[in-house]
C-alpha cells in the first residue's frame, strides 16, 4: 500500500512539471494557422464513428445473447 502511495504522489508531481512547460512549438503553428480546428473536427469524427460502431456491436450480441 505504502509503494502504491508513493507511486501516485511521484506521477502527481511529474504531471504538474508537464503543465508548467511552455507551449509545444507544433501546437503553437496549428493554433496560428487555424488548422487546430481541423484537427480537433476530424478527432470528433473519428471517435463517434467507434462510439457507434461499439453501440451497434453491442445491440447485435445483445441480439444474439436473447435468441440463445
Amino acid at each position: 500500500m505504502k509503494k502504491l502511495i508513493t507511486t501516485l504522489l511521484m506521477l502527481m508531481m511529474a504531471v504538474n512539471l508537464f503543465a508548467q512547460g511552455e507551449g509545444s512549438p507544433i501546437a503553437d503553428t496549428l493554433a496560428g494557422s487555424e488548422k487546430i480546428y481541423v484537427v480537433v473536427v476530424c478527432v470528433t469524427v473519428i471517435l463517434l464513428g467507434l462510439l457507434i460502431f461499439l453501440f451497434s456491436i453491442e445491440r447485435r450480441i445483445k441480439k444474439l445473447e436473447k435468441k440463445s
